[in-house]
């Protein structure tokens, strides 16, 4: 036995200190549940009042679009609230202790989440929509111009493109050349800023003297569904659909998946014409490939 050989005083000693060590272990816990309390209770009422006020700024004046900051920024705030609601179910559920240690998980993830871009961009269930442009015949064009007028050019193709992103709240995700990603939380605003740009780079009185000069013609192509995102980048099979897509259009057109042919088809804004059914390397099965006017 344990206390065999002990004298008595000695057990009389150690047994006086046990209430002592439950009581600071139990003080440790309340303490530790106190200040779990008060953060819930502070990211709790800072989400509140940024939303609020958020909200209020964007409701102030409901004409002026929506920048992609003040979108992304509702976003963010939004998940801070749900993960803070969360956590203040949990413990009710499951007691002090295992939330407690949840928590610190949580809050480290979401404290990552702020920072990445599916959290921002991402729609209410998830998704994304995966638009990828690029210049047809471009490496033709670079040669007929030099390099020095290409980038020139190139130039104002950017800045054309990043207008009518921004406009419709989509995230560049990354530019190669001539080429970009891009992603929006719907295919209604992938659609609505897609033919934004085709117009754009139609119209008879361009503002852009340089491509009024050197006309270009853009392809667009485009997929919706969930992405994996790490470091400002996207992967996933829905990403290379939208690749695939895209590489299947022609100057000037904008092709999209089946996906989103079928969920818009009803939409009194777009038009879905059929094109062809291809096969992609990688990717099981036939895909019907849609072009898009607007209505």
């Amino acid at each position: 036995m344990p206390w065999a050989g002990v004298p008595v005083q000695t057990r009389c000693a150690n047994l006086g200190r046990v209430p002592t060590v439950v009581t600071v272990l139990l003080v440790t816990l309340l303490c530790l549940a106190v200040g779990a309390a008060v953060t819930l209770l502070s990211q709790l009422r800072t989400a509140r009042q940024e939303i609020e006020e958020l909200r209020q700024a964007l409701e102030a004046d409901p004409g002026t679009p929506r920048s992609p900051r003040a979108a992304q920024a509702v976003q963010t705030a939004g998940l801070a609230m749900k993960t803070a609601l969360d956590t203040v179910s949990r413990m009710r559920e499951r007691g002090v202790r295992s939330t407690l240690l949840a928590s610190i998980d949580d809050f480290t993830r979401w404290a990552l989440e702020d920072r990445g871009e599916i959290a921002r961009v991402a729609g209410p269930d998830g998704e994304v929509t995966i638009f990828f442009s690029d210049i047809e015949n471009s490496t033709a064009l670079n040669s007929e111009l030099g390099d020095e007028e290409w980038v020139k050019l190139l130039a104002a193709h950017d800045r054309l493109l990043h207008t009518h992103v921004e406009k419709h709240r989509g995230l560049v995700v990354k530019s190669q050349g001539d080429g970009y990603m891009v992603v929006f939380s719907t295919p209604e605003l992938a659609l609505g800023a897609s033919l934004d740009i085709q117009r754009a780079l139609s119209a008879k009185r361009q503002r852009s003297r340089r491509l009024r000069r050197t006309p270009i013609r853009v392809r667009i192509g485009m997929h919706t569904g969930t992405a994996i995102e790490k470091e400002g980048d996207f992967f996933g099979r829905n990403v290379a659909m939208a690749a695939r897509v895209a590489a299947m259009a022609d100057g000037g057109e904008i092709l999209v998946s089946t996906d989103i042919a079928e969920r818009l088809s009803d939409s009194s804004e777009f038009a879905f014409v059929e094109e062809d059914t291809v096969e992609f390397k990688g990717l099981p099965g036939e895909h019907r490939l849609f072009s898009v006017e607007a209505t």
